[in-house]
């Protein structure tokens, strides 16, 4: 081939079996055209010249061989290989390649060209006789507890933890915060004390502001880029893309939680135009998979409870859970934190899950409230959610000849957010190319913070905007330049965090500020979001966003009131809602959850649903029309296997046939140890057919009877299940056995060379899963992708007539590249 391309695997630390594969393990395809054959055979030497591995742990069962002589049409080549193992006498470049052997053939279709090493969850239960025997066992004993309280006990636990973490960080930062603009402030007023600028210095306030923010960025930064890397960004995308059932390293560890946590705080802090509470979203599902699996993996501690839910399934319900307890912590919203999991994280759901789910967001709420009113020293509980945008003194209110200008600040907000996005991402991916080294990162982030001060002093210093002292809300109100009983109106919108800008966006009363101020501020937090988010810290987006879209809403009524005066229906602070509600349709690409969690956090009336809603949606189809959310962005960017609700335009008029890959390497239901070790060392399937009535050794043809994962397998080795020595193991042997691996499973590098007991008989009738999903060769692939997608399924199996193995379907299968 005239178009090789060279593959790096990734270091990605996954926690479960994770060795490279070896030669003629697993490749791809890059042309229909290159159809190859190769084998498994150890003693057949293989250079590295010949092959192109790279590591495909979702299951995909693909090779990509070098060929000599010119390869043959796609039929001709299906044709030959059926005929060569149908006589016993399969080739691969010229060899004879022994019968009992697997044999791989790569199909036209596949997208393992270029995406990184993603695993797949096995959300499927593993329906096993050991597994039957638990749930028969569960009926008969008396004062066992039921799993559905145990649930109950879990997601009652999880929102309290959550909200608890929740409350330490917002308050870690707030009073950083008080610390920092408490200190600028007064550096100003010692620098500057009298409104005659003349003979006063700005520089020492300006390197202490540099200086205070630079600091924790460069702390924050460094902890996430040498310490955990997969706590950068807000951590939905992640999130959203565990929940789909793609294994995202690293992702729900307790050092992943605590780097999270320092990172968001010292990017607050610091200033950057981020915002906490897209990382509690991250936080709480790193909180619920812990809870749920009663042990720690990063403390090697077993607290031997909640067993019964260690495995992808069961953990995957928590995780939602917990991330709906995130939302509901950091904006005070149950009911927006529920929508939310529902709408943007959730790709399995049932009406169970949503009591759940609703009641962990009630009790975080519930806890969080308690917990930040006590420490406000308020008496009547009040203090919502993390993210505090005050509630309008008046009910807002509209006229229905307002909703077409409520539309068009949707249609505004769409491109605003489209664009947004387009930048965001051709930013980031100029980082990625250039900026590739750790410390260059850090670099990065303390220049953007160093960038985002800069430009707020040039904008304090060239803008006079002074108000009456007293109408603003700001904490820290800075007399800069100003007369005696006046404030900086542009300071005060820099010397506060994101959030508390928001608040003030608003709330402020009219004329709080000059047309200029809010233009330049607009579009200076536009840009600098926009490079911030990708950073290398831990920073959510929704704050900057909503920040961007209050400031610019804000704008257009104080524009539409100067050339309108008699317009008494332009208050300003309902179109920073509209706007605020406009720029999050555009970015996020979400409407219901939202608008609900923007009605929650503010606390207005339910009438004032219809006009969010309408910006919200407007956004939406606008944004749509140009790219995508900034959520799913990510995953496209980072070359995720995630399965979207319906199947790619490109599938429809395919058959099974057309991206299954055959023949698939199986395993008999009494199969030899050698054989078993042998296949798990030389590929790295996580998949494998279980067969019996096989011809002669062709394991390829037999007729299904289950399928068994490669996890168990490497259990079953390690511990010895042999059929020679069952009177032993039968008895202490349960599916409690292959739980207590979980989720770390062992490498077939742990399991020594197995001498005399090569010869050893496992029998798979009690591991196996009896009843894989199977499909027919000619079944349509958009029946099978919702078959797929419906059952979180890893591993379909394609059957002939003659319930023989004809094919197998993996994620990767889906995903057209």
């Amino acid at each position: 081939m005239s178009d090789k391309r060279t593959l790096i695997d990734l270091n990605d630390e996954t926690s479960d079996d994770e060795e490279i594969a070896s030669p003629g393990a697993v490749g791809y395809a890059k042309k229909p055209e290159e159809i190859v054959h190769s084998n498994l055979n150890e003693d057949v030497p293989q250079t590295s010249s010949s092959v192109m591995g790279v590591n495909n742990n979702s299951g995909n069962y693909l090779l990509n061989v070098e060929n000599d002589h010119p390869p043959l049409p796609v039929e001709e080549e299906n044709a030959q290989i059926n005929e060569n193992i149908t006589n016993g006498d399969a080739t691969s470049n010229g060899r004879i390649i022994p019968e009992s052997e697997p044999i791989f053939h790569l199909r036209s279709r596949t997208a393992a060209a270029s995406t990184p090493n993603y695993e797949s969850l096995d959300y499927e239960v593993c329906e096993n006789v050991l597994f039957q025997d638990e749930q028969k066992k569960r009926l008969t004993e008396r004062f066992s507890p039921r799993k559905g309280v145990i649930r109950w006990i879990i997601f009652i636990q999880i929102g309290i933890i959550t909200a608890l973490i929740a409350c330490t960080i917002d308050i870690i930062i707030e009073e950083l915060s008080e610390l920092k603009y408490t200190f600028l402030k007064n550096s100003v007023d010692e620098n500057v004390p009298l409104s005659d600028a003349s003979g006063r210095d700005l520089v020492i306030p300006f390197l202490y502001w540099i200086l205070l923010s630079v600091v924790p960025v460069v702390i924050g930064a460094a902890m996430v880029t040498y310490i955990e890397p997969i706590t950068a960004g807000s951590g939905i995308p992640q999130v959203k893309s565990y929940l789909n059932g793609v294994k995202i390293p690293r992702i729900v560890r307790i050092k992943t939680l605590a780097v999270k946590a320092i990172g968001v705080i010292t990017s607050v802090v610091g200033g950057l135009a981020g915002g906490k509470e897209g990382p509690m979203i991250h936080a709480g599902a790193v909180v619920a998979a812990g809870i749920s699996q009663g042990k720690s993996t990063t403390f090697v501690k077993d607290f031997r409870i909640f067993k019964a839910f260690r495995d992808d399934h069961e953990k995957r319900d928590f995780v939602l859970g917990g991330g709906a307890a995130g939302v509901s912590a950091a904006f005070g919203a149950p009911i927006g934190g529920m929508l939310f999991s529902l709408e943007e994280a959730a790709s399995f759901w049932n009406q169970n899950l949503i009591w759940r789910t609703l009641v962990a967001s009630i009790i975080s709420v519930f806890t969080l409230n308690i917990v930040l009113s006590a420490y406000h020293g308020l008496n009547d509980f009040t203090f919502t959610g993390l993210f505090n945008l005050g509630k309008f003194d008046q009910p807002l209110k509209f006229d229905y000849f307002e909703l077409p200008i409520f539309m068009l600040l949707g249609v505004i907000g769409g491109l605003l957010g489209a664009a947004w996005n387009c930048l965001n991402t051709k930013i980031n991916a100029f980082r990625k190319r250039f900026i590739p080294w750790k410390f260059t990162k850090i670099i990065e982030a303390a220049v953007v913070a160093m960038f985002g001060v800069t430009l707020a002093c040039l904008m304090i210093y060239f803008i006079n905007d002074c108000r009456p002292l007293g109408n603003d809300p700001t904490v820290h109100p800075v007399q800069l330049f100003c007369e005696d009983n006046e404030y900086n109106a542009v300071a005060s919108l820099w010397f506060q965090t994101p959030e508390a800008t928001v608040r003030s966006l608003f709330h402020d009363p009219p004329g709080s500020h000059k047309i200029t101020t809010l233009t330049l501020f607009t579009v200076i937090y536009y840009v600098l979001s926009c490079v911030t988010f990708g950073l290398n810290v831990s920073l959510g987006v929704f704050i900057p966003t909503a920040l961007v879209g209050a400031a610019w809403g804000r704008l257009l009524a104080m524009l539409a009131f100067y050339l309108f005066p008699q317009a008494n229906f332009l208050h300003p602070g309902k179109y920073a809602l509209i706007g605020a509600a406009a720029n999050l349709g555009g970015v996020l690409r979400m409407t219901i959850s939202l608008s609900v969690i923007l009605m929650e956090t503010t606390g207005v009336e339910t009438s004032f649903f219809f006009p969010l809603i309408i910006a919200l949606i407007s956004a939406k189809w606008v944004g749509d029309y140009f790219n995508e959310g900034i959520y799913d962005t990510q995953i496209e960017v980072n070359h995720v296997p995630i399965l979207p609700w319906e199947p790619l335009p490109q599938y429809k008029g395919l058959t099974a046939r057309e991206i299954m890959s055959r023949p698939v390497v199986c395993i008999k239901l009494k199969d030899k140890a050698h054989y078993i070790y042998k296949v798990l060392k030389n590929c790295d399937h996580n998949g494998f057919p279980v067969v019996d009535n096989v011809p002669d050794v062709r394991r390829s043809e037999g007729r299904v009877c289950g399928i068994i994962l490669r996890s168990q397998l490497i259990v079953i080795l390690l511990k010895s299940l042999y059929v020679e020595n069952k009177q032993f193991w039968l008895p202490e042997t349960t599916i409690q056995t292959f739980r207590d691996v979980y989720p770390r499973y062992p490498s077939i590098k742990s399991v020594r060379k197995l001498g005399r007991k090569e010869n050893y008989t496992v029998d798979l009738s009690m591991f196996m899963n009896p009843s894989p999903v199977r499909v027919n060769p000619h079944d349509s692939v958009p029946r099978i992708f919702q078959i797929f997608r419906a059952l979180g399924l890893r591993h379909l199996l394609v059957i002939n007539n003659e319930n023989r193995v004809a094919g197998i379907i993996t994620r990767r299968d889906f995903i057209y590249k």
